[in-house]
């Protein structure tokens, strides 16, 4: 059993969710009937950025915008590679907005932001993997992002198709557990139905050793979890996820963000990470 896994401290930008509300549909969880408990979201979000930083990692918060309820979901935002940022631009048109306040953020912090021309929407579909960029398509992002993301970055874009409309982005079916910094091979956990039968095929070629969970932890956002590199932030709904996770040698640290799971979205989904 692998004794030797290292943290790699990492730096994230999220957002307050002070106007989270469930006010349109654009994936199976979101009924805009449903009543988010504000105060509860909150609490729950604020254990998040705790759990951050008592392990180690550096939190920066962008200011939310009055009438972008999921401005909450920072992954969405952008995809950042050694400091180079690039942003988003949603399928939705409720959510398009999000894409310029981000952009402001970025760059009063002093990042250039490149604009993609096809429909992108950020770490939702696009997860650094160390040499190459693993990148969905089939609900949201296009593939015709996937050549402009491969261009911008100069990184190699292994696209993949979703299949199942619940795991509508790339990070509610699969997440990074080591990206092979340092010499190491880097490895993933997934849930291989969510697929097509050619994606599933490269990801098995790519990641033998992958952990893969079942359609039961999937639905609790087990996989929209974030790691790095031994510990690794998972809904606590997840728990075959989480033992299999403990068996090859990583530390789950459960946190309950249930609140979000009715706009469709968890950890990872609340969490951009800055790569430098």
């Amino acid at each position: 059993m692998p004794d030797s896994r290292v943290p790699r401290p990492r730096r994230f930008l999220v957002c307050e969710p002070r106007h989270f509300a469930v006010q349109y549909a654009i994936n199976p969880w979101m009924n805009p009937g449903t009543r988010v408990d504000i105060d509860l979201a909150q609490e729950q979000w604020r254990s998040l950025i705790s759990a951050y930083r008592a392990h180690g990692h550096t939190v920066d918060t962008v200011e939310p915008v009055p009438g972008l309820p999921d401005m909450v979901f920072a992954a969405n935002s952008a995809v950042v590679v050694a400091g180079r940022v690039f942003g988003s631009s949603f399928h939705a048109p409720e959510r398009r907005p999000e894409s310029t306040a981000y952009e402001t953020w970025f760059k009063s912090a002093g990042f250039d932001v490149y604009r993609p021309e096809s429909v992108c929407e950020g770490e939702g579909d696009l997860v650094p993997a160390g040499r190459w960029i693993l990148a969905g398509t089939g609900f949201r992002t296009t593939r015709a992002a996937h050549h402009e993301v491969q261009e911008h970055f100069g990184v190699p874009v292994i696209g993949l198709k979703l299949t199942d409309p619940y795991f509508y982005h790339l990070d509610t079916a699969l997440f990074v557990l080591d990206d092979g910094h340092g010499g190491r091979e880097g490895n993933i956990a997934y849930y291989p139905e969510a697929f097509s039968p050619g994606s599933r095929e490269v990801l098995a070629r790519l990641y033998p050793d992958a952990v893969v969970a079942t359609r039961e932890d999937a639905l609790t956002f087990g996989l929209n979890s974030v790691s790095d590199g031994h510990h690794v932030f998972i809904d606590p709904g997840a728990t075959a996820l989480a033992a299999e996770l403990t068996r090859h040698g990583y530390l789950p640290v459960p946190v309950d963000l249930s609140e979000f799971r009715k706009a469709g979205g968890g950890i990872k989904c609340c969490t951009q990470e800055i790569r430098s």
